[in-house]
Formats: structure tokens, sequence, C-alpha cells
């Protein structure tokens, strides 16, 4: 995997780009619009599942950049990111493959909110999603732009007032048909640039804003409801400006953790990392941005931003007088650029300069490219099924920002679970939801699903009930099986790794169990461990490893004979020990929950005249949302214990009477003369 040599750049973008016209009669079961995060994750995960794919993009060489910031993961971030790999997704192996300083955030913290990050060479990251998507049978990537829609009738059959066909390219009267269209186009649905007082179009910059065409049909011939939103993105400074003396020195973890369970080690070797630095803001950073602000139309717009990754101007407006982390991370090996985290800006680039400047470290710094805001629509994703298809067009998914979420890692996992669940529509088989109580993928869906947005949405661990259960350790053993044996996304190669993990820890935890001494005993084997000698309880192996000074090596050089075998997960085990009481707490309560979970509310309830103690306020937010399940309805805001009581209650009775004029009519006919 990671000693595999990437063809260059240029040949790899010829192999890759087609005319138009050698697509233009063609059907595909799936087409993707969008080549970021979301719409690489999409496509390959759509070819996957064995659906013949079209990618479709406007700049073949941009396909798998990265946009803004240089860095994959985090706390939140890097559950997803795991996630996504165990399901044979491909941003993991890329960080692995682009990754130049690797960390675990919240390293004081228990593992289960752990956060693998990882900063990255922006073009080996591109090079390497490029060359897999180049690599993935049944995938084909074109250049283009999509016009519209192919609209047409529902298939009466099924739930929705349209069904989606296909598309139209701009510049070109030949539709391309498809089953499926999985719709990812990030910043790009009529995005706006924002520098100062100029605005133009575009969702990058450089880079055109999606057709006109794509939003009408959204908008007016499927009636969704859109809204606005907005980012930005720092400038770049150069690197050989910067004073590297004032600034405090990060230095990367002295071995590097890999997000893909199928890699060991990662292509950066630890002595070849490359630091960040971190410095702050000053009084006079505050000064400049409040002098810019009548100069600075993007920060005057009431379009919702980013809360957690706010540009310094939001920053200094709501927390005046304080001082703001800055961090400088580099660009890849051999650039020359820092990105600084933490100073998105939209002030016009002389007021940007002025203050760069104001920061002690950048005193002299120059600016490779200014930074600027984007706004753009996204469709409020109450509208979607826990499958990530729109609820009203049949054949229709959306993933990534158009969701109203932020970031590469959100972006990532809505994408592989669009283009599942797109492969399957196209192929005829069920469409598939994945619960929040077995994975990250599935709170960040249910969240905006159930709850929408009214701000661009972050992953964090805060988010996820089950986070002690939700680790980023296991994620194999949560995803993997299931991706392979139910969904259908994952390769037998990575399948037959996962069933041999499971089956080798399901071994040494038996032999844990399996090795019991008194506390004395213990204390006498292992003297460095903190028991009490008094204590006279018998203690089994997975008892001893939950002790803070307690390791699985510690233990496996006590009784080599039973547990040396299994060094290479002395970590997981370790983590498995300490997290056994509190995941046999949650079980329950998540068997309880999945039932919730997998009630189903019928579609076709009319919320407003059901004859049951509702509210006004409830009847139409349920009637707006539409939840697919009850636990989906519990979580949807403004809907209180008692009104799920009372829905509980009329789908029980209503289901019940179905079954009784079944069973009525079954009965009648067995009676009917022959």
């Amino acid at each position: 995997m990671l000693t595999k040599r990437l063809p260059p750049l240029q040949s790899l973008l010829l192999l890759v780009s087609r005319p138009h016209s050698h697509h233009a009669r063609q059907q595909f079961d799936v087409i993707v619009v969008g080549g970021g995060h979301a719409g690489t994750e999409a496509a390959a995960a759509a070819a996957r599942m064995g659906a013949e794919t079209l990618l479709v993009t406007q700049k073949i060489h941009t396909v798998g950049a990265l946009s803004c910031n240089p860095s994959l993961g985090g706390v939140g971030k890097g559950q997803l990111v795991k996630e996504v790999d165990a399901l044979d997704g491909l941003c993991g192996r890329a960080g692995d493959w682009a990754g130049i300083h690797f960390s675990i955030l919240n390293r004081r913290k228990g593992p289960a909110v752990w956060g693998p990050r990882a900063q990255l060479d922006r073009q080996r990251y591109r090079e390497f999603i490029q060359s897999e998507l180049l690599s993935t049978p049944r995938l084909t990537v074109m250049e283009g732009s999509v016009e519209e829609l192919l609209v047409t009738e529902p298939n009466p059959e099924k739930p929705g007032c349209h069904r989606v066909t296909g598309i139209c390219l701009a510049g070109s009267n030949q539709p391309i048909s498809a089953s499926s269209v999985v719709l990812t186009t990030g910043t790009f649905l009529s995005g706006s640039l924002f520098v100062g007082q100029t605005t133009s179009p575009g969702g990058r910059i450089g880079d055109a804003p999606s057709s006109a065409g794509l939003s009408y049909t959204l908008r007016e011939r499927l009636g969704l409801r859109i809204g606005r939103l907005r980012t930005g993105t720092p400038p770049r400074i150069v690197k050989d400006s910067v004073d590297l003396s004032l600034v405090k020195l990060h230095l990367p973890d002295s071995h590097p953790s890999p997000f893909s369970f199928l890699n060991t080690h990662t292509r950066c070797k630890p002595e070849e990392q490359l630091p960040c630095y971190l410095t702050f803001t000053t009084p006079g950073v505050e000064r400049v941005v409040r002098e810019s602000l009548h100069v600075n139309c993007h920060i005057q717009q009431d379009t919702k931003g980013p809360r957690y990754c706010p540009s310094i101007e939001s920053r200094v407006l709501r927390f005046p007088g304080r001082s703001h982390q800055v961090w400088l991370e580099p660009e890849g090996m051999t650039s020359d650029l820092f990105y600084p985290q933490g100073l998105s800006m939209t002030m016009p680039p002389d007021m940007q300069l002025r203050l760069i400047r104001e920061i002690p470290a950048m005193h002299r710094a120059e600016i490779h490219t200014p930074g600027y805001g984007v706004q753009y629509d996204f469709v409020c994703p109450t509208q979607l099924s826990p499958a990530l298809q729109v609820k009203n067009t049949q054949g229709l998914f959306l993933a990534g920002q158009i969701n109203g979420t932020t970031g590469y890692e959100e972006a990532a996992a809505q994408g592989l679970w669009a283009g599942v669940n797109a492969a399957r529509c196209a192929l005829s088989l069920p469409t598939m939801a994945l619960s929040r109580t077995e994975s990250y993928i599935g709170v960040l869906i249910d969240d905006l699903v159930s709850r929408g947005v009214t701000e661009p949405y972050r992953m964090f661990t805060s988010r996820a009930e089950f986070r002690t259960s939700l680790r980023p350790d296991n994620a194999d053993l949560r995803l993997t099986l299931k991706g392979f044996e139910e969904v259908g996304c994952v390769s037998s190669v990575r399948y037959q790794e996962a069933v041999r993990v499971k089956n080798t820890l399901q071994d040494a935890l038996l032999a844990l169990q399996a090795l019991t001494l008194s506390a004395p005993n213990w204390k006498k084997t292992l003297p460095d461990i903190c028991m009490s000698k008094v204590k006279s309880t018998i203690l089994t192996g997975m008892d001893v490893l939950q002790y803070n000074d307690m390791s699985f090596e510690m233990l496996a050089s006590a009784f080599p004979e039973c547990l040396s075998s299994y060094k290479e997960f002395s970590l997981r085990l370790k983590i498995e020990a300490v997290y056994k009481p509190h995941c046999d707490l949650n079980k329950k309560e998540i068997e309880r929950i999945q039932k919730e979970e997998n009630m189903s509310l019928p579609q076709d309830i009319d919320y407003l005249s059901i004859p049951v103690s509702l509210s006004q306020e409830v009847r139409e937010i349920l009637d707006r949302v539409r939840p697919s399940t009850l636990g989906a309805a519990t979580r949807l805001e403004g809907i209180t214990p008692a009104a799920i009581v009372s829905l509980f209650n009329y789908v029980q009775f209503t289901k019940s009477q179905r079954m009784k004029r079944e069973e009525e009519l079954c009965a009648r006919n067995v009676s009917l003369p022959q």
C-alpha cells in the first residue's frame, strides 16, 4: 500500500480525462457531481458496490484537492476518518500517504475521545486520491459542468413526487442517463467569493460556481427549501518571511499513528515529519479588524457562518479583548507556504497584510494569496432520509456541504454513505441507514436529517451518546464486517483482515479472563502494580489490565505462555479492558434505543389531522421533517416526550388494526366456497 508508486500527475490527468462526446450516449447506474471529499468518496463507494459510476467535475486536476486547511482528522473528525476507512473509503489511506505531521489530540483524556490528526502535503494527497479513482473498476471520471438535472414523473410504486434520471452538461445537448444521481457541490452551489467590498461568482478561488440551472432545478422544479451559509479561508503566508524564533515549536508524535486499519506505518518516516508553530493575536489585530469593518461586506452579512471555525473578524467581535491562537501549519514537504490556522479573513488585501504584521512573529510577513470568504446555497437536510436521499425525489442523493456541514471529514463520511445508497438504489436493493448507536457517521446523518442546521455542522465527540463504544480503535470491528456482509462496500481483502483481528482479539480476551489469581498473588507476580495486598478478591487478567499503571506488555512478560502471541494488539486490548465496564452498562441502553430507532413511521401519515393529542407546533414539525423512525422523531427540536408517547401509541394502534383487518380478509378468503 504505502510502497506503491503513483504515476506522474500530468500522465494521470490525461488517463482520467475524457471528452464529452465519449460519454454523451452512455447509461450509468450512478452519476456523482463534484470531485471534492464527498464526491470522491461517493464515486468510489458506488463503484465498489458494483455500480457503473460516472464522476463529473469542473476541473480534473482539482479532484481530491484540499480546498482549505492542509490537515485531516481531529477530535470527532478523526473518528469519522477511521469509520470511513473501516468501510473501505479513501481518505484514511490518503492521509497515511500524504501526512507530514501526525499527532493524537486529547491524549491526556480517555481513548474514546482521542483525535487522530495529520498535517498533509497538498500535492501528495491530491495525487493519491486521483490515482485511487483511476484504478477503481467501473468508475469513469470526466470534466464538465452540470447544467441541470433530468426530472420526470415518479415511479408510482415508490414514495416521492419526482424522479431524477440523469444530468445535462453545459455546452452539450446530449443528456447522460443514470438511475441515481449524487450531488456533492460543496461551496459551488450559487457560490460567491468575498474580499473586502469585492464580490465575484465562484465556489473556490480560481473556480466558477455551479450552473445556475442546477440551483433552479432544486429550488423551483423539486421545491426544496434552500438556505445560505458562509465560510472562509486565511491568507497563505510565505514561510521564509516568518520569524520562527518568536513562536512556540509544536512537534509531532514520535511514532506516527496511521489512520487506516490496513496500514502499520505511514509513508512519512518519524524523523522526516515537519513541526507546526503556535503564536497568538495581539491588541493590534483587534484594532485592524475594527478599522476594516466598513470595507468588509462579507462580515456585515447576516448569512450564518461556522461557529467552530470562525473568521478572525467574528472572533474579535464575539470575544473582544482576548488573545486568540494562531497555528502556522506547513502545506507540504517542499512547499514554501504556511497556512495560518485561526486567521480566516475577508477584509481587503492591504488590511490583511496590516493585520498579519501585528503579530510579532509575522511583523515582516509576506502574503502569497489573500484570504477570502465564500457564501453558498445549501439544501435544508431535514428534507433527506437517513439514506441521504431527497424524500420527495426518487434517485437523488445529497452529500457534503450542500447538506449544511463543514469540514473534509464530515463531507467524506456523507459522500461514502450517499454513494453506497445511490448504488443500492440503482441496483434495485433497499437503501440502508446507520444507527447513531453504532457509528459517528450515524450520529452525523441522524443529526442532519432529524434536527437540521442553523449554522455549518461540525462533528464533536460530545454529539455521540455512546462514545465509549464508538472509539477510533474499534471502528473496524463495528463497521468493516457489516460493510462486507450487509452493505457490500468492503473488499474481501479488508474483510478477511477484520475477521482475523476480531478472532484474535476474542481469543486474547478469553485468555485474559481465564488468567485468575488472588490479589496477593497478583502483587507478588507484578510487584510494581498499585494493588492492595490485603485485598482477598480473585481477579482476572482483564480486571488487572484496567489498572492505570498496568500494560498488556507487562502482563505478557509475566505470562508469556498464554499472552505473548497477542502483543500485536497490546494497545487495543488495554483499551478494551479499560472500557469494558462502561460498555457493559451501555449495552442495554443501546438495545433499547435500537428498538426505538427501528420502529418505522409510515411516510403517508397525515400529521396535521391524525386523531391524537399533539400540539399544532408538534404537528407542523412532524409534517415538515417527516422522520422515518420514532427514534429520529425523539431528537427533533420542539418534540416533547408526551408527543412521542402519543405518536408511539398511534402507530402501534394503527399497526394492530391493519394486522387485524388482514387476518379478517385472510379468514374470509379461506372460508369462501371453491
